[in-house]
């Protein structure tokens, strides 16, 4: 089985998932990495091992990695990607792919004028729950699939860099809706087109912290009429939501990936118990393999086994472009109060495509 070394950039707290994703990937491993932080860098050396770089261009030029897994900042998504493609590295990017549909075209464009490997690393629909769901649909086990709603919430970001709008690019509806809409295309089909959303956002909590929305609502109409909604909040108390419903003319289904089976009560802390909990002590209910349930484990098997195989992963830069563009429409719905078109640059996604198309999804 051919070896492959991953170049891991960024070493917080989505790098660390995505390591951990990669604990029974046959053949993986993370053999070096890169961060600017000086501490964060030793640190992550010496849990996994791994060779540490200080810069992206570093990491890039490593002949050892392989394939390079972008875990960085939103605002660092398209100088990783742009420089991974001009290396000739396979390159795998975190949710969501740019800040706006025009970095994700760059970043698009980039690897497919490389000719490299790409992957966008959407967790929520490697979730082993949604993957049954997905299976189910396509059965016919619900009927014909009419609605797709996503509820996902908590009380704030981990880290400073979300909490600039102007850094990142957005608020609470790129963050979080980036993976609802996934969720949506991923259950209705990626042949159906989104047409047309209409979206509301506003500040409403966090004032002092922010001037993105910290609230949002979003609806995305597709082609033929069905529907999918977005829910999103920063500012929803008590731990992680992650909820998302699929109704259909015969049936209908629910998968809340932030409920588990274990919950207790505890007068003392226990140390980490799960993403964005409030709560250490009184009722807390811990996710024993948050890495499993939030769906990393399949997706690095996912991207990792189609890059040695030389096939196309599940979830590419493509459908992180597409994403994108849906919630630029979403952007330009709040500030116009209609429903806006979602525009994609047609002649990109079809060489693209075809730059794939003797690859097996």
């Amino acid at each position: 089985m051919r070896h492959v070394g991953v170049g891991m950039l960024g070493t917080g707290f989505i790098g660390e998932f995505h390591t951990l994703g990669l604990r029974y990937v046959d053949g993986a491993r993370v053999v070096a990495h890169a961060d600017g932080n000086a501490e964060r860098r030793a640190a992550f050396a010496e849990r996994f091992g791994s060779r540490a770089h200080d810069s992206i261009e570093a990491l890039c030029a490593d002949p050892d990695v392989d394939l390079v897994v972008v875990s960085l900042p939103n605002q660092f998504h398209r100088e990783a990607v742009l420089r991974a493609a001009a290396a000739g590295k396979g390159v795998a990017c975190t949710k969501p792919l740019g800040r706006s549909a025009a970095e994700a075209a760059d970043m698009l464009r980039a690897v497919t004028d490389a000719g490299v490997f790409h992957a966008y690393l959407e967790n929520v629909v490697f979730n082993p729950d949604l993957l049954r769901l997905r299976d189910m649909v396509a059965a016919g086990s619900l009927g014909r699939l009419t609605t797709v709603r996503a509820r996902e919430g908590h009380s704030g970001p981990h880290a400073a860099h979300f909490w600039d709008a102007e850094v990142a690019g957005g608020g609470a509806l790129l963050d979080m809706a980036s993976h609802g809409t996934e969720v949506a295309r991923f259950l209705f089909g990626k042949e159906l087109p989104a047409t047309e959303v209409f979206a509301w956002g506003d500040t409403l909590v966090h004032r002092d912290r922010t001037t993105g929305e910290d609230n949002a609502l979003m609806i995305i109409r597709f082609a033929d009429g069905r529907a999918a909604s977005c829910d999103v909040s920063w500012s929803s108390k008590g731990g992680l939501e992650g909820r998302f419903e699929a109704w259909g003319d015969a049936g209908r289904a629910v998968v809340d990936i932030s409920v588990g089976s274990m919950k207790a009560f505890i007068e003392r802390p226990s140390g980490y118990l799960v993403e964005k909990a409030d709560a250490d002590t009184g009722w807390v209910f811990p996710v024993p393999d948050e890495v499993r349930v939030h769906g990393h484990d399949l997706m690095m098997a996912d991207v990792v086994g189609a890059f040695r195989d030389g096939r196309r992963p599940t979830e590419t830069f493509g459908d992180g472009y597409v994403v994108n563009a849906i919630l630029d429409a979403a952007y330009r719905s709040m500030r116009s109060g209609h429903w806006e078109p979602v525009t994609l640059d047609e002649p990109l996604v079809a060489r693209a495509t075809s730059s794939l198309a003797g690859l097996s999804a």
